[in-house]
């Protein structure tokens, strides 16, 4: 096969129609497209019907005897096609959209096509809501209604300055069932669909230019099985409908007529049409005739209904009243007697309704001059120019082992093909653990769980992520994501609990911890939070926790002072209040304070310059201050006992320490101190049967030695891991 020189640069367009299939190649030169070649074949079978494949396999048979044929003609090879999809079950949404940009600039091409995607996206969006059947459709094409620029109408936004562009535009929607025939079909004749539209887009490019949509016209396609409407108002297509009735119901009242086969009573109508002498044999072999007033009282009632049917879907699309004109197209609408009919049904003049046809190819040139210039020829010409329009296509890719079909708007990503296998979207995404919900000091808080293992994602073998282009015949695989770890937080980790309150004790600077409350119960830093709890941190402490803190011997805390002023042990201390304790009243009212024996779950701070010598209080173990003047620790145990007893005896005598052990106070007695490993004598923990793979042992938090000494308060965790 010799190639053509046009091959390079040429579309090929089919209309696959209810009667016949129509192939045309051409290209466009400028502002006019130069048609090479066309095929006609009809079917021989009754394989479509009212727009909808039957028989894919007869379909595709045909299809490629129309592209085998082509090829012949114009010594070319036919991979790629154009083709468009009848209005059977038509779903329309109108949808407005914009986008905002961060600096004024001129708009390109490239914007533009990303608004109309945008608007394309977001009327699927809207479809999908609005309806819940089962039956999954897809967008087949959409018709730019008006274009704004900064919020006023804007024909054409090319190259002029905006931060602000909308777009007004009707998207329409098929069923799968419609869309996927005409894909079979055409991948069973060997040929790759690469644009998709709608049969009255395709009708409305050729035969109502733009200068034309200012005025209120309707484009009627009459096929053989269906009847397609589109109507244009102020400059843009307003809207679109269909009817499943066209020229082939006048060819069965025909066939009923005349006693004959489908086929024939096809062509009787075309004889009538031309107005020839109509003559036929039926199906008894027999030659019969016809006159044209029988055969008009015929199909004139069917004329009368499918044009009043017609009208009023018209009237119904174009706001509840007549439109201005109708330019009919198609094989179906040349029938004498439908365009007066319809124009009737209307209530419009007849004269406003029109079959057209050479009258709106003025930009169509024609290589062979067989090929017919009426109104058969406007779909299938428009089906090649909405190559160029618009490119709308679905493609293919494989998804986990499962093929999918995808609306190929320029921009498809893995997500996208995700999304249309129904793969769980949670899927894609490290999730986290559960979250732990509780309050702080009445708040309500929310940790989050850990972050899990991201998806794993192959794009043809390579790897990719959510947002790797994708494009025909791509094979993805994506093992899903996983959950990470469950939220776990400790008292000590919440930030109020950090944050130290300053104080000044008897002239030194001090922090101490905040304290923490739980369910109303006190908790240590190292309680691990749970679902639900409500934790209360205090922005005080009191002056008897500040002692406790600090581990001040009794004999310095007699006499209390909080900002000067007397107080006791339950007075509470705000940040940079001023906190004295002494030996001696410094101010009156002072209150002495008895020592006594505490639970304090917290560390201890180094007191420094505070602990110079020990004291005599085996239960204490407190330093003394130099503010002693004469008195000794004995001296100050004597008076608060009324008993004198030998420092030495003291020393030596066995002694009670209490330590807080896995969040429960622990108290050890009979010996004079105790050592780590002495807590096993006192807690319930079985070291003869392992219960995990090691024991932890911490003293405040750090790693415990079992020979280490306790002191009184220690916090100490003993647990398997």
């Amino acid at each position: 096969m010799t190639p053509n020189v046009y091959e390079g640069r040429c579309v090929f367009g089919l209309d696959i129609g209810t009667r016949s299939i129509v192939g045309t190649v051409g290209y466009l030169e400028r502002d006019r497209f130069v048609v090479l070649g066309q095929s006609v074949i009809e079917h021989e079978t009754r394989a479509m019907l009212d727009g909808q494949i039957h028989d894919i396999h007869r379909v595709g048979q045909t299809i490629r005897q129309v592209k085998e044929d082509l090829e012949r003609k114009l010594h070319m090879t036919l991979q790629n096609v154009c083709i468009a999809a009848a209005g059977r079950v038509l779903r329309t949404v109108d949808v407005t959209t914009h986008i905002v940009y961060e600096n004024e600039h001129a708009v390109t091409e490239d914007e533009i096509y990303e608004l109309n995607s945008k608007g394309v996206e977001k009327a699927y969006e809207e479809f999908l809501e609005k309806n819940e059947g089962n039956e999954h459709f897809y967008c087949v094409g959409y018709s730019v209604k008006r274009y704004y620029l900064n919020d006023l109408p804007m024909t054409n936004l090319l190259d002029h300055k905006a931060h602000k562009v909308a777009v007004d535009m009707i998207a329409t929607f098929l069923p799968d069932e419609v869309v996927d025939g005409l894909y079979r079909a055409v991948e069973y004749a060997g040929l790759d669909v690469v644009n998709l539209t709608l049969e009255p887009i395709a009708a409305m490019i050729v035969a109502i230019p733009e200068q034309y949509r200012m005025l209120n016209i309707a484009l009627l396609d009459v096929g053989a099985g269906t009847s397609d409407i589109s109507i244009t108002c102020d400059g843009s297509i307003a809207s679109y409908g269909m009817l499943p009735v066209a020229g082939d119901a006048l060819t069965e009242v025909i066939a009923k007529e005349c006693l004959v086969d489908f086929n024939t009573a096809e062509l009787i109508k075309r004889d009538y049409t031309a107005g020839k002498e109509i003559a036929f044999m039926d199906i008894m072999g027999l030659p019969q005739t016809i006159s044209r007033e029988r055969l008009e009282a015929a199909v004139q009632p069917v004329i009368d209904r499918m044009t009043a049917d017609v009208a009023a879907k018209m009237i119904e699309l174009n706001g509840g009243r007549p439109v201005s004109a109708v330019f009919v197209v198609g094989g179906g609408g040349v029938i004498t007697g439908y365009t007066q009919a319809l124009a009737a049904a209307l209530g419009i003049a007849p004269e406003r309704v029109a079959v057209r046809g050479r009258e709106v190819m003025g930009k169509i040139d024609f290589r062979d001059d067989s090929i017919p210039h009426d109104s058969r020829m406007v779909t299938p010409v428009g089906i090649c120019l909405s190559y160029y329009e618009q490119s709308n296509n679905f493609i293919f890719v494989t998804f986990n082992e499962e093929r999918v079909k995808l609306y190929d708007n320029g921009k498809l990503a893995v997500v996208d093909a995700a999304m249309n296998a129904d793969f769980p979207s949670d899927g894609l995404f490290p999730r986290r653990g559960k979250e732990l919900e509780f309050t702080v000091n009445g708040k309500a808080r929310i940790q989050r769980g850990n972050l899990g293992e991201a998806a794993v994602i192959m794009v043809n073998g390579v790897p990719g992520d959510i947002h790797t282009p994708i494009r025909e015949n791509d094979v993805i695989q994506v093992i899903p994501s996983t959950a990470g770890a469950a939220a776990t937080l400790t008292v000590g980790q919440l930030p109020e609990y950090g944050s130290n309150i300053r104080v000044t004790v008897n002239g030194k600077d001090v922090g101490i911890p905040g304290r923490a409350i739980v369910n109303g119960e006190a908790k240590t830093e190292f309680y691990e939070i749970a679902d639900g709890d409500a934790v209360e941190v205090a922005e005080y402490c009191t002056v008897d926790e500040i002692i406790a803190w600090m581990d001040i011997a009794p004999q310095l805390r007699r006499y209390l002072y909080v900002n000067h002023a007397a107080a006791t042990p339950e007075t509470k201390v705000y940040g940079n209040f001023t906190v004295e304790l002494s030996p001696d009243e410094l101010y009156p009212g002072a209150v002495w304070e008895e020592p006594v024996n505490r639970d304090d779950t917290r560390e201890r701070e180094d007191v420094g310059a505070w602990a110079d010598t020990e004291t005599a209080s085996g239960t204490d173990g407190v330093a003394a201050s130099g503010w002693e003047t004469g008195n000794d620790a004995g001296a100050d145990e004597t008076e608060k006992t009324g008993a004198e007893q030998p420092e030495a005896e003291q020393a030596a005598g066995p002694v009670s320490m209490t330590v807080l052990c896995n969040g429960s106070p622990v108290t050890m007695h009979g010996k004079q101190e105790y050592l780590f490993v002495d807590l096993f004598d006192y807690i319930s923990f079985d070291l003869s049967k392992p219960q995990g793979t090691g024991i932890v042992t911490t003293v405040n938090g750090r790693a415990a030695q079992y020979m280490e000494a306790l002191h009184p308060n220690d916090v100490v965790e003993i647990y398997w891991k």
